[in-house]
């Protein structure tokens, strides 16, 4: 009888502390909540919602969508933050979140409390009309250097991603220009096309139909590798012209996921799986060659790594323009860009 006993109690033991385990093998039991933190119908939103499309195709789960635009992202990564770290509440996240936490919006920091998953790259570009008098990239910057802030580009507005990418771009050449805001990128590129400005900002994808009509020339493009634009056509990477700056590109657009470092392992293998998956399927390809993003994903340390150095490139370029409210990277508790590589080898110890 008491074997008996013992052995019920034993199995009974065994039985408790297996169903935990059981429980995250199961894992998701329940829909899975993606909190966008740009508005519905934007180019993130559009980009996040074929991701997360392609996840719950490859797995079966049910993931629902939902957006809370705000605080350039604070809104959204605040109402996440403050959700049950179960893996449930996903953030829904551009360029690492990092206006976010360089406008003061939020306490959380990407490479610290947040675990993020990077899918694609979008690139900034700078281009001219066929009349204009500059030719090459030095051209631009022998001008810009004669004349402090007197050559104009086109941004997508103040303290946006083609300004930050405008001005992390002159500041690497050491050129002051003078930034003419636009409410978004196809208005700025518009710009150049009619001449007002000397250099039409904006993305690679609002750029390059226009080169390759020939209404616009390619000055450079922030991604790592040079672009064929076809018909002997190329888009040259800023690298190319700046070699110093080689290993900090792609200056871009980021798009990605995100889920407190908190989450259980397991459960974050499981999502990084299916994000893996969906990058890499047919849907997401067209959708980035039409784009003309630059898939790159990046999970894990590595993930980690470009958040905290994006963040610092940011807080620096807007240190530099003097952008209202923004927090330097001493603040943030970041380095100078140029000294990332030796800060992040000694925080990754």
């Amino acid at each position: 009888m008491k074997k008996t006993l013992a052995l019920s109690l034993a199995i009974g033991a065994a039985a408790a502390v297996a169903l935990p385990n059981a429980a995250q093998a199961e894992w998701p039991e329940r829909p899975i909540t993606v909190v966008v933190m740009y508005g519905a119908g934007g180019g993130t939103d559009t980009v996040l919602r074929t991701l997360v499309g392609e996840m719950a195709k490859s797995t079966g789960w049910n993931i629902n969508v939902i957006n809370k635009p705000g605080a350039v992202g604070g809104i959204a990564t605040k109402y996440v933050a403050g959700k049950k770290d179960d893996g449930y509440t996903l953030l829904g996240a551009a360029n690492y979140n990092k206006y976010a936490s360089v406008m003061g919006h939020t306490k959380t920091r990407a490479w610290k409390d947040w675990q993020y998953m990077q899918a694609a790259n979008s690139r900034g570009s700078w281009s001219v009309r066929p009349d204009s008098k500059f030719k090459t990239f030095a051209d631009v910057i022998n001008a810009a250097k004669a004349n402090p802030g007197k050559i104009s580009i086109s941004t997508s507005g103040t303290g946006g991603l083609w300004h930050e990418l405008a001005a992390v771009v002159a500041v690497s050449a050491g050129v002051t220009l003078k930034y003419v805001p636009y409410k978004g990128g196809k208005p700025a590129t518009l710009a150049g096309l009619n001449g007002e400005v000397d250099i039409a900002g904006g993305g690679v994808h609002e750029h390059i139909e226009h080169i390759r009509a020939g209404k616009l020339v390619s000055i450079q493009q922030t991604g790592s590798a040079d672009i064929d634009a076809g018909g002997g056509k190329m888009m040259k990477s800023v690298g190319t012209f700046l070699p110093q700056i080689k290993s900090q590109l792609p200056f871009s657009g980021i798009y990605n996921l995100a889920m407190l470092k908190s989450v259980d392992k397991s459960i974050q293998a499981k999502l990084e799986k299916a994000f893996v998956a969906a990058v890499k399927s047919e849907t997401f390809a067209k959708v980035a060659k039409q784009k003309f993003f630059e898939i790159d994903i990046r999970l894990g340390d590595e993930a980690s790594r470009r958040a905290a150095q994006v963040e610092a490139q940011t807080a620096a370029t807007f240190e530099k323009l003097n952008i209202k409210g923004a927090l330097s990277p001493k603040e943030l508790g970041l380095p100078a860009p140029a000294d990332f590589d030796a800060w992040w080898a000694k925080m990754s110890k």
